[in-house]
């Protein structure tokens, strides 16, 4: 159920706030020390951050789709660092239990991710599966009321605090791509998980990706997602909502960009003038506008086709690879335009421009949207 206007506003606008005056002032000492302040992340649990799309029933705020985009395009304005504190418990770390799991699953563990006590994680990619997230060889063994997990799992987001994740590991050895791959919900305590220390990482500093390998880790039966061999469904469905979610945050930070170079264009000077009187200025600031509100729109158009029940797979795609694409044009331009000030540290456009590459790798690949838009549109005949 939809929130009304004015709630809504009342929401968006005490986000806006937040990131403006608490999380903007810290960016810097964010990405220096490689984490978020913990009374940062306590002030996002206390705004509902970590449940903005669990159900109502369940302590969180249950957003529907639109709204989980508006506040994504309002997070979206500060560092992505921060949103991935909690992204993924609003995300594909938390979805596949609200979408799948059982009533039981979901009293046990949906309460503790909406408030934040439970950090969730989303362990899908392998060396050998990522693009072809099918090809999962993490195994998963039904031994009596239990199943062994072997395998391992790479670059996976929050792993580090997480201590509930979903895992896609393959219970039938002999059926081909996604067929044979089930979901379970596997908690950090359980003997043979392991995590390892955080990757060095090009962008987002004070986000954490890590490998997690599982020694026969036995999970009980009652800890799997839906039916057996239905995990890979489970994941595409996880990562329709995902894309929609990103592409949001992409829209946010393009929209700060634009401001920022705007204030700057405006007040630096060059032949007596102010550069945001120069046409090729002009242009590139035109150009971004332009890319950034056809992202807007094409994100909550696809929202609203998801909130009243419509498939969305290609449209959700498609916002995914365009918004994330944009972005990253966006901030080149940037640099640009604020030429030798862009490429140092002190005003922050070089840390936007490397952290924003990571929108067109992760919950898809640019190149996998392409595959999935053209699939669909086969499909669909057009």
């Amino acid at each position: 159920m939809a929130l009304d206007l004015e709630t809504r506003d009342q929401l968006i606008d005490t986000v806006r706030r937040f990131v403006t005056e608490r999380l903007r002032p810290i960016e810097a000492k964010v990405a220096e020390d490689d984490a978020v302040p913990a009374e940062v992340v306590e002030e996002m649990k206390g705004l509902g951050l970590f449940g903005l799309s669990i159900p109502e029933d369940f302590g969180g705020l249950g957003l529907n789709m639109e709204e989980e985009c508006l506040v994504g395009i309002e997070v979206g304005r500060a560092s992505p660092a921060f949103r991935s504190v909690f992204g993924t418990n609003v995300g594909i770390g938390s979805q596949g239990l609200v979408m799948f799991g059982t009533d039981a699953q979901k009293a046990k563990w949906l309460p503790g991710i909406a408030s934040g006590q439970i950090i969730t994680s989303f362990a899908l990619t392998e060396a050998e599966a990522g693009s072809d997230s099918a090809a999962v060889q993490t195994r998963a063994v039904r031994d009596g009321d239990d199943y062994v997990l072997n395998g391992s799992k790479r670059y996976i987001t929050n792993a580090g605090k997480a201590s509930l994740f979903t895992v896609m590991a393959r219970t039938n050895p002999d059926a081909k791509g996604g067929s044979g791959v089930s979901a379970f919900l596997v908690p950090r305590d359980l003997p043979g998980l392991s995590v390892s220390k955080p990757e060095k990482k090009m962008g987002q500093q004070g986000a954490h990706i890590h490998d997690v390998t599982f020694d026969n880790v036995r999970v009980p039966a009652w800890n799997r997602l839906g039916e057996e061999g239905s995990g890979f469904r489970v994941a595409m469905q996880v990562l329709d909502r995902g894309r929609l979610h990103i592409a949001g945050v992409c829209v946010g930070v393009a929209e700060r960009l634009l401001v920022d170079c705007v204030a700057y264009a405006s007040e630096r000077k060059q032949f007596g003038q102010p550069i945001a009187s120069f046409q090729l200025i002009q242009a590139m600031i035109a150009d971004s506008k332009t890319e950034a509100l056809a992202a807007k729109a094409l994100v909550l158009e696809t929202a609203r086709k998801r909130d009243a029940g419509e498939n969305v797979t290609l449209e959700a795609a498609a916002a995914k690879l365009f918004a994330s694409e944009m972005v990253g044009r966006v901030a080149d331009r940037a640099v640009q335009i604020f030429g030798g000030a862009g490429y140092v540290a002190d005003y922050g456009i070089e840390r936007l421009y490397r952290d924003v590459r990571i929108f067109r790798i992760y919950e898809g690949t640019s190149q996998i949207q392409q595959l999935v838009i053209a699939r669909e549109t086969i499909k669909r005949g057009g």
